[in-house]
């Protein structure tokens, strides 16, 4: 019993959030729940609306989606909120519609190059190898490598901002693995040892951009049950609560302003990493050497076979298509360098999220020598992540057909963990919820 509880929590993670209001507890507590997973994009908002059912599943009931203008995000983050909170509302507007019901419990994804998620490692030697490990001293090493990740969080934000502080948050945590005295245990609670070793995931956010959406939240009068790392959430999607899931994957979300890559080894989220080139650097760069507006050019990059091949304004854009991939191509090689700690990298990509839509982008993943100095076994393969391999989680509306909306989904996912957690810990006592309380702020 012991061990099938803290398998669920290695595997499940946490989203950590600000308090939940009274109406997000009544919804979660009712006997029709309904959630809004919100995925603020740069170019489009995306909503899911969904039912949890009595099984632990959820149905997609509502899709909405709204374009964004270009001064609206920067980036993956907000830049706008007045513009945001706009564009939201005609995407929400969309899915409640098609679902027949308002709701207000919402998960809302976070993303941009300032959200840091990494894999920290702690070793403690224990004083009495002969006294059997329990809850408090478990809580003790997790609440210490928290503290360390944040520690190492804000130093790489300092350093990249010229030595700037910036106010962080943990927005998600989750344990990978524990080991005692090199023996890998799913369960630590009974064993003795001398050292224990805990990986624990963490991505923290600055406050400035959570407070943004904790903003764009209040202004469509929403519940904020969640925050979530975009990545993180597009993970929790493909590994869902099987405690013996081994699955090993390179996750990338290419978005509009980012391009967000999650690593699982062996089902545990190894890391996240996030890169500012996403499609609209695509658009910009046709725009510049064409001398075009952005909308021409993004229609351009869409549809460069609409142009005469040979043509001088052919060559221009597909030599300026070109150079960028090579730019993001860079980019995601640096992204997948800093896994130092893995001996090899998984030679499977699973790609989703709008810009992957263009199709240069997967075949340069997928013919070229990108990966040549980077540590995997063999030549990556390379797939759409498809709705149907999202765990848990299913579509009646006939909306959810693509790659697209595949974060979205998994910020649904996210929202049914922390339902799950809220459950734990109101209504049971005991391991399962000391170690909720352990994951959350």
């Amino acid at each position: 019993m012991l061990k099938s509880r803290l398998d669920k929590i290695k595997t499940a993670g946490h989203t950590a959030t600000k308090a939940i209001s009274a109406k997000a507890r009544s919804a979660a507590s009712g006997s029709d729940q309904y959630l809004v997973a919100l995925d603020v994009g740069t170019e489009v908002v995306k909503a899911l609306i969904g039912r949890v059912k009595a099984d632990g599943q959820i149905e997609v009931v509502g899709v909405g989606r709204a374009h964004q203008q270009l001064s609206d995000m920067q980036a993956g983050a907000v830049a706008d909120i007045g513009g945001v909170v706009q564009n939201c509302n005609i995407a929400l507007g969309i899915a409640e519609e098609q679902a027949g019901t308002s709701v207000r419990t919402a998960i809302v994804g976070i993303a941009g190059e300032l959200v840091k998620g990494t894999t920290t490692t702690v070793r403690c030697s224990r004083k009495d190898a002969n006294v059997e490990l329990d809850v408090t001293e478990m809580e003790h090493i997790i609440e210490l490598v928290q503290k360390r990740a944040e520690a190492a969080a804000r130093k790489n934000l300092a350093w990249e901002l010229g030595g700037k502080e910036v106010d962080v948050r943990l927005v998600n945590s989750a344990l990978v693995s524990i080991t005692i005295d090199g023996y890998d245990v799913t369960n630590p609670i009974g064993f003795k040892g001398r050292d224990v070793l805990v990986q624990l995931y963490t991505a923290f956010a600055p406050m400035i951009h959570i407070a943004a959406l904790e903003r764009v939240a209040n202004e469509l009068d929403l519940d904020l049950l969640a925050v979530a790392a975009e990545p993180f959430a597009v993970a929790r999607s493909v590994i869902g609560d099987n405690a013996n899931a081994n699955m090993s994957a390179v996750l990338m979300d290419v978005g509009g302003g980012t391009t967000d890559i999650a690593l699982i080894n062996e089902g545990g989220v190894q890391g996240t990493k996030m890169f500012g080139i996403g499609g609209r650097a695509f658009t910009r760069a046709v725009e510049r050497e064409l001398n075009v507006d952005f909308e021409k050019a993004e229609n351009i990059k869409l549809n460069l076979d609409n142009l005469r091949p040979g043509s001088k304004d052919y060559e221009t854009a597909n030599d300026a298509l070109d150079k960028t991939c090579d730019v993001w191509l860079s980019g995601i090689e640096l992204a997948l360098s800093e896994y130092t700690e893995l001996e090899r990298l998984p030679h499977q990509i699973l790609l989703c999220g709008g810009g992957a839509s263009l199709g240069r982008l997967v075949s340069a993943l997928g013919e070229t020598n990108w990966y040549r100095e980077l540590p995997f076994a063999r030549k990556p393969s390379i797939a759409f992540i498809s709705p149907d391999q999202v765990v848990g989680i299913h579509d009646v509306t006939g909306d959810v057909t693509d790659h697209t909306l595949i974060t979205a989904m998994g910020l649904l996912r996210v929202g049914l963990d922390t339902l799950e957690q809220q459950g734990a810990t109101s209504n049971t006592g005991g391991l399962r919820a000391k170690f909720d309380r352990m994951l959350r702020v």
